[in-house]
């Protein structure tokens, strides 16, 4: 793949992924695990989402700086400027989003929850291979990963769990009611890698190329 190639795969996949958060908010069924504290921020204290996603991503930065300390690579300071793209796109995209009719009955509720969780794996799939800049949800994992030595996806099914009790008992406390989380927040959590799974298996049918998933964060020897 080429350098501009990458370039648009990675920016088209945070793009996707993030109309895949505005439907996930418009299906009204919970949000996805990674983007739940942000949309907490949001349903508790009224921070717009996209300022939210950017303030959500530059802490996971700054704890990812108090785990690795010497460890921390300057490079994964470019996860800040990309969060604030990531935030912004995903404002963009919850207003966009806003515009299709509202999920006014649970088959409109699924259809949404549906296109999320295909979209969420698409832009996933578009954004890791090129190996640029990680979001700061990852490198965090990551970042956790190393201190802990434990495998990264034994730490990214914890993270996740961890993100969605955390996000509704902070609703449960605040608004009295699970407010971001919600049976959408599960089946997306369940569902997502399994999507990814047969599209990556779909494609190379049809190409005959494997998609290559190694992460960005890791580092190059």
């Amino acid at each position: 793949m080429k350098n501009y190639q990458r370039v648009i795969s990675y920016f088209a996949g945070l793009f996707i992924f993030t109309i895949a958060i505005g439907l996930s908010i418009r299906a009204n069924l919970g949000i996805s695990p990674v983007s739940s504290v942000p949309y907490t921020l949001t349903v508790v204290w009224g921070i717009e989402i996209g300022i939210a996603t950017i303030i959500f991503h530059i802490a996971l930065v700054i704890i990812q700086i108090l785990l690795l300390r010497k460890q921390f690579k300057i490079r994964n300071l470019l996860q800040v400027p990309m969060g604030i793209v990531f935030g912004a796109f995903t404002s963009f995209s919850v207003w966009l989003v806003s515009f299709l009719p509202p999920a006014s009955t649970i088959v409109i509720s699924l259809i949404y929850l549906a296109l999320s969780i295909i979209l969420v794996a698409i832009g996933e799939l578009l954004y890791l291979p090129p190996n640029i800049v990680p979001l700061a949800s990852s490198g965090f994992v990551q970042a956790v990963s190393v201190v802990t030595g434990i495998a990264f996806e034994k730490i990214k099914v914890i993270s996740d769990i961890t993100m969605i009790v955390g996000s509704g008992a902070v609703c449960l406390i605040f608004i009295h009611n699970l407010g971001s989380v919600g049976i959408g927040t599960v089946i997306s959590a369940a569902l997502i890698g399994t999507t990814m799974g047969v599209i990556m298996k779909i494609f190379y049918k049809l190409t005959g190329i494997q998609i290559n998933l190694k992460p960005g964060y890791e580092d190059k020897k």
